[in-house]
């Protein structure tokens, strides 16, 4: 018998063990990564690179190639006499080469736009995700009351099972009432609904978790009881924060891509053809032909259009400092609200405990009195399930604290 209970000992101890175990913090991790708006992260860097590449061929030869045929109804007529008239029918194909040479810097200059756009998507799907944070809070956490609920009525039924046995002997020596079984057993009838629908709440929660986390939770999966610090200071560190400034960047890449805009532009030009005429007009045959030079292009004018555009431009910096500030203020708002509401619940927290004991002490006193027949086993379920609801309410309390303290780190940004 040893023997067999060492073993059953051991393979219980290999199945607790192997009992899959969950924390806050791989939860936090599951869905920045799993959440289908994280695979946005490497489509934006496919297409910024695609993007680059376009805005790359700006320095290279631009070709293009030209045909037609045309037919005139008059042409220059030649005061030569024995000249050639001129064809009215005429050929030409060229083919034509673009280099840029100098633009102030534009390319160079709409590359660092793209970049700084492509850094404010990705600081805002950063923001996104982290706006997830909280979700993730009160579902954990609400599994993890349900957890430690669904202990506190085990070990209720644990107890009144063992009473129940105290109780039925005592019916039969006489010194408990008849019937007092049937209050227990009627109790723990009770407590099995409320095990059964903890489970069902359980395992509803657990699929909202799945779905977020992007990863099938098992119900019998065991959330680990965090112990959670919230320093309580006013310094904010929200991923907020920095897409402000990656917005404000990005408008300083755009002012500068802007002032380039009429800085004079020089490019170098080849063109090679084969036409009849050709480049001389008045040799009737076709010929080949080139031409090669340097064009420049300079907007020296625009009535200040481009000023007036980097002047609205800016004023969205002084929004966003705006927006900056009421952020910052509404943040410190919630974490002052936060701030109060768990000092409230530290306090239940030690009242609550001073209820237990009290009640502990009642349940000792009413536990002797139904031994001796002084009080029915009505009585006694009254002052057990009394003390069940402040341990109860206990839990709840320390669960509730917690859940005020993650969401306390999450919009400190902690």
């Amino acid at each position: 018998m040893k023997k067999i209970s060492f073993i059953a000992m051991f393979l219980f101890s290999l199945l607790s063990i192997a009992q899959e175990q969950l924390s806050l913090e791989e939860c936090y991790k599951l869905v920045s990564v799993n959440y289908p708006l994280a695979l946005q992260n490497e489509i934006l860097t496919r297409q910024n690179t695609i993007d680059i590449d376009i805005t790359n061929t700006g320095k290279l030869p631009q070709f293009d190639l030209n045909a037609q045929v045309t037919y005139q109804s008059d042409v220059i007529e030649v005061p030569f006499p024995g000249a050639t008239p001129l064809n009215k029918d005429q050929y030409r194909a060229t083919v034509s080469v673009n280099q840029l040479i100098y633009n102030g810097g534009m390319i160079d200059a709409t590359l660092n736009t793209q970049t700084a756009a492509l850094n404010t998507k990705k600081k805002q799907i950063e923001v996104n995700l982290y706006g997830l944070k909280k979700q993730v809070n009160q579902l954990y956490f609400s599994v993890l009351l349900l957890q430690e609920k669904a202990a506190l009525l085990s070990a209720r039924q644990e107890q009144l099972e063992a009473k129940l046995k105290e109780v039925k002997s005592g019916i039969e020596y006489g010194t408990i009432l008849p019937t007092s079984d049937k209050v227990i057993e009627a109790e723990l009838i009770k407590i099995k609904q409320q095990l059964n629908e903890v489970e069902y709440n359980q395992s509803s929660l657990f699929q909202s978790l799945s779905s977020l986390l992007g990863k099938n939770i098992n119900p019998s999966t065991k959330l680990q009881n965090p112990e959670i610090n919230a320093p309580l200071t006013s310094e904010i560190k929200r991923p907020e924060l920095e897409l402000f400034q990656l917005k404000k960047t990005e408008i300083e890449t755009n002012l500068s891509l802007m002032s380039k805009q009429n800085s004079p532009k020089v490019f170098g030009f080849a063109t090679g053809g084969y036409g009849n005429p050709g480049l001389n007009m008045l040799d009737n045959s076709f010929q080949a032909f080139y031409t090669v030079g340097v064009k420049l292009n300079w907007n020296i004018f625009d009535w200040d259009v481009n000023t007036k555009k980097r002047q609205s431009l800016s004023i969205n910096k002084e929004i966003i400092d705006n927006e900056t500030k009421v952020f910052e203020l509404n943040t410190q708002i919630e974490m002052d609200q936060l701030q109060s509401e768990m000092e409230k619940l530290t306090g239940f927290i030690s009242s609550d405990a001073e209820i237990i004991e009290l009640r502990d002490e009642v349940l000792k006193s009413a536990d002797a009195q139904l031994r001796n027949g002084v009080i029915t086993a009505s009585a006694y379920i009254t002052e057990l399930t009394n003390l069940f609801e402040a341990k109860n309410t206990l839990a709840i309390h320390k669960i509730q604290l917690k859940l005020l303290k993650a969401n306390y780190n999450t919009t400190k940004g902690q």
